[in-house]
């Protein structure tokens, strides 16, 4: 296993163990299986394992599983916030103190502010009190090192990244997504101030396996590298050194032994030019399904009125590759959740994107169908009621 270091020095796997994924067991977690795995990976050397209050059963089982084989203190544990759910600063105690029951720990090696999408959710978490309380619990030691994992646009990414001194964050980022929510601006952005980045949905939720169309299998077949459709994956992200840890949520020794192989070979720079012909191929294949030829580059942006462009072509985007339900599912957590309104709907048609677009994209005409694909009236309703709660707690 090959390892990285975080802000304060400390080495993390470059493999991390995603703790959302377990097997279930009847309505809860098979602890038996995930025990097995956890420790299979522990000996091959991974050290970072990521939960969250919201991952149903997977703080409990990680901290029964590190206590029985005493392994705590040779392990980082990254949990996170639900802060969509934090309307007060007695909250923040109550559910952190909560999360370390479950855990059977003392302690949080990295805690993370869960699922911003935009600066208003880091901005409404500091007016309940939430800096006095992180120097308080750092002081303690109860926290040693605090983050946010992140589901919106670059400018919102850029905005909360420059808001806080932060010591670690957590991004989607893969082949398919370079340009897309935080994106390699993003990475860059982070690594440049010295702020390890870890890699969530390095293979889209297992789509970039599981739902590559056989031409896209293809070309990686004929490449002669011998690499599986998540090892192409993961070397894509280990080839880039402002990565600190990907993670996968595994739940099979098989996959955990080839993910840890891949994590002990693969070097930052190791990528040729015949490799990155290959994922941009891979692309292409993949996205002959797509409606909208966007490619995410933004210089549509900023939208005067507001819309977020590439976020919705994205998401029209993937109904067509993923499923509806998965775009419209995406849609909801990177656009319309945001504090200020980015729907397609509040596009003027004054033509200013079209001007930019080098992709010669019909963006006003695109937008309409987008914005009437991804929200039939029940999204609608929906997306509205998410809203007004969302916006209710911010106050």
């Amino acid at each position: 296993m090959q390892y990285r270091k975080d802000k304060h020095g400390e080495e993390l796997s470059l493999l991390g163990f995603g703790c959302m994924r377990f097997n279930k067991k009847g309505s809860g977690i098979d602890i038996d299986e995930a025990e097995r795995e956890i420790m299979e990976a522990y000996r091959l050397g991974v050290n970072y394992y990521d939960t969250a209050y919201i991952y149903s059963g997977s703080e409990a089982a990680v901290g029964e599983i590190f206590e029985r084989n005493g392994i705590r203190s040779k392990i980082k544990i990254a949990t996170k916030l639900p802060q969509y759910l934090v309307g007060s600063y007695p909250a923040l105690d109550k559910y952190f103190n909560e999360q370390l029951s479950r855990l059977r720990t003392d302690y949080v090696d990295y805690y993370l502010m869960h699922h911003l999408t935009d600066i208003a959710m880091w901005e409404k978490l500091k007016k309940v009190g939430l800096l006095d309380w992180i120097n308080e619990k750092k002081k303690s030691g109860a926290i040693r090192n605090i983050g946010f994992s992140y589901h919106g646009n670059s400018d919102g990414f850029l905005k909360i990244l420059n808001d806080y001194d932060w010591d670690i964050c957590q991004i989607q980022y893969n082949y398919f997504d370079e340009f897309s929510q935080a994106g390699v601006d993003g990475l860059k952005a982070a690594a440049a101030m010295g702020i390890p980045v870890v890699i969530m949905e390095p293979l889209r939720g297992g789509k970039l396996v599981n739902m590559l169309p056989d031409s896209a299998k293809k070309v990686m077949a004929d490449s002669g590298k011998g690499w599986t459709p998540a090892e192409w994956s993961f070397r894509w992200l280990y080839n880039q050194p402002e990565v600190t840890v990907v993670l996968s949520g595994m739940n099979s020794l098989e996959m955990i032994r080839e993910n840890c192989r891949t994590a002990s070979d693969a070097q930052a720079g190791h990528f040729t030019k015949a490799d990155f012909d290959t994922l941009a191929l891979v692309t292409e294949k993949i996205r002959e399904n797509e409606k909208v030829g966007c490619t995410g580059c933004r210089y549509c942006m900023p939208c005067p009125k507001g819309v977020d462009i590439p976020g919705t072509f994205r998401c029209y985007n993937a109904m067509f590759i993923e499923g509806k339900k998965q775009g419209r599912l995406e849609y909801g957590q990177t656009v319309a959740l945001t504090k200020d309104s980015a729907f397609a709907s509040q596009c003027v048609g004054c033509g200013k994107c079209e001007k930019h677009c080098p992709q010669e994209i019909p963006i006003r005409k695109m937008l309409k169908e987008a914005d009437k694909a991804l929200r039939p009236l029940p999204y609608k309703i929906g997306f509205n009621i998410a809203r007004k709660f969302m916006l209710r707690k911010a106050k």
